[in-house]
């Protein structure tokens, strides 16, 4: 498989040192290539995702990836495409966050066996460099002015830009130079931004070894209106399940603008590009089904297929399914996934007949299914508005149900937009 080809037509490649040379080295059997995650934050975010599918595309076409967590690099802090420093972490806090961003990238890369990725921690050779040697033996292969020349730097400058934020294109390089001495690591991959940090580090390579490196980059991630993808108005939308829950995930991804569906399917999922293409030229309302597929795809990946079935499901018994008519979707597992389903999957609360018979008020169905905590947090809801069955909103917190409610089959109560029951009666 041409794997350069490959990550040409999703749209991954944005520039490389020698891209016809790259080709050729891929070509010859397995190359060990790796991409850098500093752990600034607890969770990675959408935005990391697009060099992590680009991993999980060359590790499928036989090549070999290493993760890096920063541990090290994290201590310096990355001024590429920030305005302002970092705030400065304690180990722990990087530490800490370093095990938590392991975990989410097992997810989407495979670990499992000795020719499998790699996940190494820049800690183990950074923190320990001693500060003379390391200007004396790495310092001096660096011109200041091509380094005050990148982009990264260049930008920072009109901000002001620390001492301890100007080291980090040199610790980046060393990275590289270490992967490729120990790991025999050819290439790097990063963001467009980080492309003078990069080539910084096969420049160290050829001075170090004689020998050449490899390096290319991907596209910034931009919305169509310039902003950088992966933001909502309440902030950035996250792997960490405590932060972004699988179900605003799935949405995130399923409120995309329609002229955004193609390049996304490309990028996001593992559809073939000919069905991607056709996915992404569907007219209003269908594109709306291309939508579903982009948002299941991309939540199955980062949190498995259950739970994108069930954010799904719950999307769409909240805000109606897609039409399916026209659309092409038959490498999805939303294909399989009939809207008539939605309710058996939803949690369900089950009603003995003589409770029915008894009659139940709204209040206590409400604390009885777990919607609510209490009875008078089940009256708050309903006298705001909150508390709906079926299509309707309930204004009569002093209402019960009867056998008669339940004669056209089970009911579906809802509490806020997202937690909804499924009522049945035995």
């Amino acid at each position: 498989m041409d794997a350069i080809a490959l990550l040409q037509e999703r749209g991954f490649l944005y520039q490389s040192t020698d891209l016809e040379r790259l080709r050729a080295r891929l070509a010859q059997g397995p190359v060990t290539f790796y991409v850098g995650f500093d752990p600034t934050g607890s969770s990675l975010h959408i935005g990391h995702l697009l060099p992590v599918m680009a991993m999980r595309w060359l590790q499928q076409c036989g090549h070999r990836p290493i993760a890096i967590v920063g541990g090290g690099t994290a201590m310096v802090g990355d001024p590429s495409g920030k305005s302002d420093a970092r705030p400065v972490l304690t180990v722990d806090e990087i530490d800490a966050n370093a095990r938590a961003i392991q975990g989410q990238l097992a997810r989407f890369l495979d670990f499992g066996d000795a020719a499998g990725a790699r996940l190494v921690n820049n800690a183990d050779w950074l923190r320990d460099l001693k500060y003379l040697e390391f200007l004396r033996d790495i310092g001096r292969h660096f011109n200041v002015n091509q380094m005050l020349a990148a982009e990264s730097v260049k930008q920072r400058l009109e901000t002001g830009l620390s001492f301890l934020e100007f080291n980090y294109m040199l610790l980046q390089a060393y990275d590289f130079y270490v992967l490729y001495k120990d790991y025999n690591c050819e290439l790097q991959l990063g963001g467009q931004d980080q492309w003078g940090n990069i080539v910084a580090g096969t420049g160290l390579i050829r001075k170090l070894t004689g020998k050449d490196a490899h390096a290319a980059t991907f596209p910034l991630l931009l919305k169509s209106d310039g902003q950088k993808f992966g933001k909502t108005a309440s902030g950035a939308v996250w792997l960490d399940t405590a932060r972004t829950t699988p179900y605003h995930y799935y949405q995130f991804w399923r409120n995309i603008d329609d002229g955004e569906v193609t390049r996304l399917l490309g990028f996001f999922t593992a559809l073939p590009m000919d069905e991607v293409r056709r996915l992404g030229a569907l007219p209003s309302p269908q594109i709306n089904r291309a939508k579903e597929i982009l948002a299941y795809e991309a939540t199955a990946l980062a949190h498995g297929p259950a739970a994108a079935r069930q954010a799904y499901l719950a999307a769409g018994t909240e805000f109606g399914f897609a039409d399916p008519a026209g659309a092409i979707a038959t490498s999805s597992a939303v294909a399989g996934i009939q809207a008539t389903e939605a309710a058996a999957e939803l949690p369900t609360t089950t009603l003995p007949k003589a409770k029915v018979a008894a009659g139940i008020g709204i209040c206590k169905l409400l604390v009885d299914t777990g919607l609510c905590p209490s009875t008078s947090e089940a009256r708050r809801l309903i006298k705001g508005g909150g508390a709906h069955l079926g299509d309707d909103r309930i204004t009569d917190e002093k209402r019960v149900l009867t056998p008669a409610d339940f004669a056209a089959g089970p009911l579906l109560l809802r509490a806020g937009k997202k937690n909804l029951r499924r009522i049945v009666v035995e």
